[in-house]
């Protein structure tokens, strides 16, 4: 007998497309593989941004796990709102988004935010906000590491404005941030010498920090391509996101890491535009439109078609002469990049046992919930 595919939903009548659908069990699947990897749990801060969902998050805390992180005001209330005991906004915040952290703290008293900083202005704005406000915020100096977005280089201007900030009444430096998404060799071996290379000066400041009587700094490192990485350096904070759902690109170029495709995107043949070529309801609004066309979106059940054009509500693919598919045949598509896959839509559907058994709104892809 041939066996099922793990990701076919039996009841398809019921499924509107194109839809994005998660299969929890696979998701729990990758949070105990998340767990086993770093040993430590307490050591784990995973990144919110890829579900954006509060069910997704629900699970890493039955799970144990403790300490999160974010991008957005949204997904660090959406966190709050589930009870997360400690949440990093991995974000300097400015003007209007000091004032949204400070309502936020506010309105949710039983978790401990916290924010990241890269300059001296940024942070006498949010210390003067806190004071009037009757609160201290946690900070880490955000460090650049090699990407080149955002933070200062590990050296001698860290320790000023470290220095600067413990004399500042409304912050409290607690630690570092290194993020380092650059790396992305898909040779472990590579990668892991680039990695190590790039984390050495922020190991030389945390201890110059803790020489100078600073206390020793918390680490918070890496992202997904240099979790396995960091995962074995006892002294860091690992905040990996993409694992809870992944996708084929990190399936593609991160072939150490054994997590398993959790969500995809569901689509039906709407028209045969060709005798070689067939039209699907899987357009930029629907898929992330990043990168190269043919590489957005594979289909599981259909590998061998090729993307040929796409437009807001549609996806033209090459079939070839002679092919069987018709309208109304259903294709379920692996995302190159889950993350802002997932941001298109404003809920998952749940699928157990081939069965859609409910749906997880999408609910921090707004910028605003109601703080």
């Amino acid at each position: 007998m041939e066996q099922v595919p793990w990701y076919s939903i039996d009841d398809l009548s019921r499924l509107d497309t194109p839809a994005l659908v998660v299969y929890p069990d696979r998701v729990k699947q990758n949070i105990a593989r998340l767990i086993s990897t770093v040993g430590d749990i307490s050591r784990l801060r995973p990144h919110v941004k890829t579900s954006k969902s509060r069910e997704a998050a629900h699970l890493l805390l039955e799970a144990g796990i403790q300490k999160f992180k974010c991008a957005t005001i949204a997904e660090a209330e959406m966190l709050a709102m589930i009870g997360a005991p400690d949440v990093l906004l991995a974000y300097q915040p400015n003007t209007t988004k000091i004032h949204r952290l400070i309502d936020l703290i506010k309105t949710y008293p039983e978790t401990r935010f916290s924010c990241l900083v890269d300059n001296q202005d940024t942070a006498q704005a949010l210390s003067d906000q806190a004071v009037a406000a009757g609160l201290v915020v946690p900070v880490y100096i955000d460090l650049n590491v090699g990407m080149n977005r955002t933070g200062i280089a590990p050296g001698e201007a860290v320790l000023t404005l470290y220095a600067e900030l413990e004399k500042w009444p409304g912050v409290q430096p607690v630690g570092l941030h290194a993020y380092d998404g650059q790396l992305r060799n898909p040779d472990i071996a590579a990668r892991t010498a680039e990695c190590d290379a790039g984390f050495w000066p922020v190991q030389l400041l945390s201890e110059t920090l803790a020489a100078k009587g600073h206390g020793k700094p918390i680490i918070v490192a890496g992202g997904s391509p240099s979790f396995p990485i960091h995962a074995k350096r006892p002294e860091v904070e690992c905040s990996p996101g993409t694992f809870i759902y992944w996708d084929k690109g990190y399936q593609t170029i991160l072939p150490e890491q054994a997590f398993l495709p959790a969500a995809l995107v569901v689509a039906r043949v709407i028209s045969l535009p060709t005798s070689s070529r067939i039209c699907v309801d899987l357009g930029h609004k629907s898929v992330a439109a990043e990168g190269d066309l043919v590489q957005r979106v594979t289909f599981l059940n259909a590998p061998e078609l090729k993307a040929a054009g796409q437009s807001e509500e549609h996806l033209v693919l090459e079939a070839g002469e002679g092919h069987s598919y018709k309208v109304g045949d259903v294709l379920y598509g692996l995302p190159n990049h889950i993350c802002p896959t997932v941001a298109l839509y404003e809920r998952a559907y749940t699928i157990e046992d081939g069965t859609i058994t409910g749906e997880w709104r999408t609910i921090a892809r707004d910028r605003t919930i109601a703080v």
